[in-house]
């Protein structure tokens, strides 16, 4: 019989955030799975939470994150075509590992739990790795929409997303020098790269751990706040060992 992967968005850190339909798939899962990185214990520790306020008794399967190769991931000189092998590595890896875990924990015609922050369909790998551990074994993913991170940084801000006809854009760091700047989401930027590609009037809403009690909301002009949001961003990811970010910025 066939088990079935559960992908459920679980929003940034509001237990809140967490629907009913998220509610359900926790409480139907023979075990969740966190892919468990030491540099990020609190991440696991906000899942843990969720499942015993959500879900409890349910078990949870720590497997240990392997390590990714960012060699490839700094620098404008640095080639798409390394940075696409190293993260193809990494995914291939991480299938292996819960190929093994789903297999030793999960009952054929049962369902393996995995908790997503914010969707899992917006910048996020995990059905990218589960698509692979299905190539290996009789597994079926179904997706559990969450809060993105771009709701709730919006939300924070008591922003609109959009302007009145114009498009949003939703791109990395790695990419943002391609963009026009009418209204352009930014995720994984760990450099903030705005400092180099934004007109110093740009607007910048930046948020941290959105959700969280550790959230953190900067938003101006780019040459007001650009080196503030950067230097805090810094003290923050030294301070936590790990920081989940996203800005919008808006040329005026």
């Amino acid at each position: 019989m066939s088990r079935t992967a559960l992908l459920i968005g679980i929003g940034v850190g509001d237990p809140g955030h967490v629907t009913v339909a998220a509610v359900d798939a926790m409480r139907a899962s023979d075990a969740i799975f966190v892919l468990d990185k030491a540099s990020a214990s609190s991440l696991t520790g906000i899942r843990q939470e969720i499942v015993d306020r959500f879900a409890p008794g349910t078990e949870i399967v720590l497997v240990p994150d392997p390590p990714r190769d960012r060699s490839a991931e700094r620098g404008a000189e640095r080639p798409d075509g390394d940075y696409r092998r190293n993260v193809d590595a990494w995914h291939d890896a991480r299938a292996r590992a819960l190929a093994e875990a789903i297999a030793e924990h999960v009952p054929d015609g049962g369902s393996a739990g995995f908790l997503v922050w914010g969707d899992p369909s917006l910048y996020d790998s995990t059905l990218r790795v589960i698509e692979r551990v299905a190539a290996t074994m009789d597994l079926s993913p179904r997706v559990i929409p969450g809060i993105t991170s771009v709701q709730a940084l919006t939300a924070a801000h008591s922003i609109l997303l959009n302007r009145v006809g114009e498009p949003i854009h939703i791109t990395t760091g790695r990419r943002l020098a391609e963009d026009d700047g009418r209204n352009t989401v930014v995720m994984l930027d760990a450099d903030c790269t705005f400092r180099e590609t934004a007109e110093p009037t740009d607007h910048i809403y930046w948020g941290a751990y959105l959700g969280t009690p550790d959230e953190i909301l900067i938003e101006g002009p780019v040459g007001e706040v650009g080196e503030r949001i950067a230097r805090t961003r810094a003290e923050a990811r030294e301070r936590h060992g790990w920081i989940m970010d996203v800005y919008l910025l808006r040329r005026p």
